[in-house]
């Protein structure tokens, strides 16, 4: 059986994130493989995989703020918002001006309601949305709200009318966002305020929560990758809750901690043994402390 861990990948652009798993289920000899967070094939950068036991994990990584970079193309538009789509309509951008991009960018920062791409994961009676726009089908999502606490440009570039291209601003992007951002979105909508229309030409994710793509291994070399320890990783998302073995042994049989929430510098956090080993999830139950999540033994080493 693989060893049990968080095994952080670098994704690289034209395959998809199930494809990623596949392969780390067979470089690792092991079906019981998840990932938190997809990437269209489109997209390159960071995709966190659970291994074994660690797949419990995952679900306290999916919703953490994210980091991308990005390249959005002003004065053309796409039916997917982003290069993959078909053309649908072009605008001459060349006339806009730095000022005028910044002080569009500006209502797109903060808690925001944003309306996912037509062409996304979201399910709509039970299909995703993106099957549905491919079938001709009238998709129609609703808002939600997401916060983008970092949206600045990087880089300008105007392409010149030789080389095909012209009439259009791409911008290099970086963009600090909660967990159920569409970046694509926020390049549709960029280019509509600015009345140029845009698209998403390149996406990298480089941060989920504390976990950055600086640390992810390659797609080919998964076989030699180290995995995160269940306890390091935890800890990493959840901050840290030392426990006694007695009290390992208690939380692992489903007893509380009497009076022991005092201790809790988070809630929920990862409760961690004398052994450097993680016991689980802890959260706050008054004033005692209760595991929301065991590890198996065999897994949390």
């Amino acid at each position: 059986m693989a060893a049990a861990g968080i095994l952080l990948v670098d994704k690289p652009q034209g395959i998809t994130s199930h494809d990623v798993v596949a392969r780390a289920r067979r470089a690792l000899g092991t079906r019981k493989i998840g990932h938190a967070g997809t990437l269209d094939p489109m997209a390159t950068g960071l995709l966190v995989l659970g291994v074994e036991g660690a797949t419990r994990l995952l679900t306290f990584v999916v919703g953490l703020d994210k980091t991308y970079e990005a390249t959005i193309r002003l004065g053309v538009s796409t039916d997917t918002d982003d290069a993959d789509g078909q053309t649908v309509a072009t605008v001459d951008a060349s006339s806009l001006d730095s000022a005028r991009i910044a002080e569009r960018i500006t209502p797109l920062t903060g808690r925001i309601s944003q309306v996912p791409s037509t062409y996304s994961a979201i399910k709509v009676d039970g299909r995703r949305a993106y099957d549905l726009a491919r079938a001709g089908e009238d998709v129609q999502l609703k808002a939600r709200e997401v916060t983008v606490s970092r949206f600045d440009v990087l880089a300008e570039r105007r392409p010149s009318t030789s080389s095909g291209t012209g009439g259009v601003v791409d911008l290099d992007v970086v963009v600090d966002c909660s967990s159920g951002t569409y970046i694509r979105s926020l390049a549709r909508d960029l280019g509509a305020a600015l009345g140029v229309g845009g698209h998403l030409t390149a996406l990298r994710r480089t941060r989920i929560g504390p976990f950055d793509v600086a640390r992810a291994a390659a797609v080919d070399a998964i076989a030699d990758a180290p995995l995160l320890a269940p306890a390091e990783a935890a800890a990493a998302v959840l901050g840290r809750f030392d426990v006694t073995a007695d009290e390992a042994r208690d939380l692992r049989h489903g007893k509380r901690l009497a009076g022991a929430a005092v201790r809790l510098a988070a809630d929920p956090t990862a409760a961690i043994d004398p052994d450097g080993v993680l016991v689980g999830i802890v959260e706050r139950r008054g004033a005692d402390v209760k595991s929301a999540m065991n590890m198996p033994e065999e897994a949390a080493r």
